[in-house]
Order: C-alpha cells, then structure tokens, then sequence
C-alpha cells in the first residue's frame, strides 16, 4: 500500500469522480484509475463504485477512507516535523487567498518574501472563503488569508485586520458630492454591482431585507476588481472593501455611510503549527508583518478609515 494510493482514493472520493481528481493531483485520469484499482485488490473489496454520473465509495470504501485520511495527515505531519529541522526555509508552499488581497496586497508582499526567500515556491489559489476554509481543513493548501467567521474550530485562526465596506459611486452621481455620511436606505434603491455570492453580498442583500428592503442587483461580477470597473463605467454603485477603494478621484468617490454597515475581519487559517514546514512558518511570519504594515499605511494615507488592524 502507497501513499499515492491513498491520496488517489481521497481526491476521486472528495471530488466525486476520476475526470475531475486528476487535476487536482496532476496525474491522468487512466493513472488514478489503476491507482484505485491497486488498491481494491490490495484490500480485497471494492472501495468506490463507479457510475454515469460521478463516483461514490461503497460502504468499506467510506470507513477506509477514514483511515487513510488519518495516514495522510499523520505522514504530512512527519514531514512538516523533519523539515522543520532545517534552518533555511526552502520548497513549496501551497496559500489561498481571496480575490481582494490577492490583487491589492499580496503583490508587494510576497515579492518582499522572494526577495530573502528565493529557494520558497509558492501557489497562490484565488477562491471563496469556504472552499479556501475546505483546503487548508484537507491539507490541499498550507494556508489560507479569507473572511471570518470559519465553521470549523479545528483550524488555527491568525486575525490580520477589520475593515469596512465602503460606499463607491461614479463621478457624477448624485451622491458625489455627499460629505454627510448616508444611511442604507437611502441607496438600496439604486441599481447595485455586487460580487455574486460573496459575504459582503450576502450581509448586504440581509440588511436590506432586514429593513423590509430589496436590493436592486443589476450586475453580479466574479471579482472585486470587476465590479470596480463596472461601478466606474457607471453600472451602478458598488459597496467595496476600503483596500479595494483606494485610489478614489479620476473616475469615483467614496461616499461614507452611517454606522450599521457592512465590515469584514481578515484572518490566516492554517491546521496548526506542526502542519507548517520552515517555509510556510517564514511565510506566514512574513505576512502577519507585512500585510498589516501595509493596511496600516492605508489607513494613515486614507481620509475614510475603516481599517483596523491586529497587532501580531
């Protein structure tokens, strides 16, 4: 029995069929598939049952699963423990992101990190909060920086900063011109740029119904910078992360709203430090310093506010 075996018997598991597992481990489809087979005849029972639609495991697969999942976490644990003896950090390290921070604060970051760190790879992984919280939970990623609050307490939770969402409007919008600060109901009505099913959508759209309100979504985007864009070609207004909103003038103003608004913590999410080899350790190290210093400058440099940071 391989440890390949296993993560084949995992990944076909979790992503419920061959097609779609054999990206995820860089292999072919016809490879994981005599992996699995190995495997069944190692056992002498049949693990997954294979269908038009998918793949489920059979009853024994499920419990073996169980097990195999414990091996694969025990073996990286091991690993992560004798690389943890070596003084430079080197290899790779897998880190999710959200959209936001990928695009306005991880840049600068992590070519800082490079610089002192050259012999550290990384794969950056952009994706919604819960499948970030579902990768690092089974060790697809090292870590993750998303939205709080996570649903598993299994995970360790590093807060990095609390921002507000703030209110965007193009140049020549009504509000523009605003310098009092504006209440929800006032622009609930307006036609509204959102990113489809993220939080901040999702505490926005229950604000409003919250007030007897229905939002006026006239575009849903798949990312922050999207709805940046759109908001500016004058789509609609836009409720934006405040590091999302820096740089307003040429083409939109922020526009401040009163208090009961919409704000997000920004967290690392990792499985604990025995899981973390050197170099996700001087990683994560280097961000907590790094991303809060620039947030903090941001805040300093910002007439809006809305941003806290964590002190490490």
């Amino acid at each position: 029995m391989t440890n390949e075996q296993l993560e084949a018997l995992r990944a076909v598991a979790e992503e419920g069929g061959f097609t779609s597992a054999a990206p995820r481990l860089g292999t072919t489809q016809s490879r994981l598939s005599r992996l699995v087979q190995s495997l069944e005849q190692e056992l002498g029972t049949r693990l997954v049952i294979r269908r038009p639609r998918g793949v489920i495991p059979t009853e024994a697969g499920a419990r073996f699963l169980v097990h195999a999942r414990q091996a694969l976490d025990a073996l990286r644990a091991g690993r992560a423990s004798l690389e943890a003896l070596g003084t430079e950090p080197r290899g790779l390290v897998s880190l999710g992101t959200l959209a936001t921070v990928g695009a306005y604060l991880l840049p600068a970051s992590l070519a800082r990190f490079h610089k002192h760190h050259p012999e550290v790879k990384i794969r950056l992984v952009e994706a919604p909060p819960d499948q970030l919280e579902e990768q690092v939970a089974s060790g697809l990623l090292d870590m993750a920086i998303l939205d709080l609050p996570v649903r598993r307490v299994d995970l360790v939770v590093h807060r990095l900063w609390e921002e507000e969402y703030v209110l965007c409007v193009p140049r020549g919008h009504r509000l523009a011109s605003s310098t009092r600060p504006v209440r929800l109901a006032e622009v609930v009505g307006e036609p509204l740029v959102v990113v489809g099913g993220a939080r901040g959508s999702q505490t926005l759209q229950a604000l409003c119904e919250a007030h007897g309100m229905t939002p006026n979504f006239v575009v849903e985007a798949s990312n922050p910078e999207a709805v940046r864009r759109l908001m500016e070609r004058g789509l609609g207004i836009a409720f934006l992360p405040s590091i999302v909103a820096q740089g307003e003038g040429r083409h939109f103003r922020v526009v401040p709203v009163k208090e009961g608004g919409i704000e997000r913590i920004v967290a690392i999410l990792h499985r604990g430090e025995g899981y973390l080899n050197a170099a996700s350790r001087a990683l994560k190290a280097d961000m907590i310093e790094g991303l809060s210093a620039a947030v903090r400058r941001a805040k300093e440099s910002s007439r809006r506010g809305g941003l806290r940071v964590y002190r490490g």
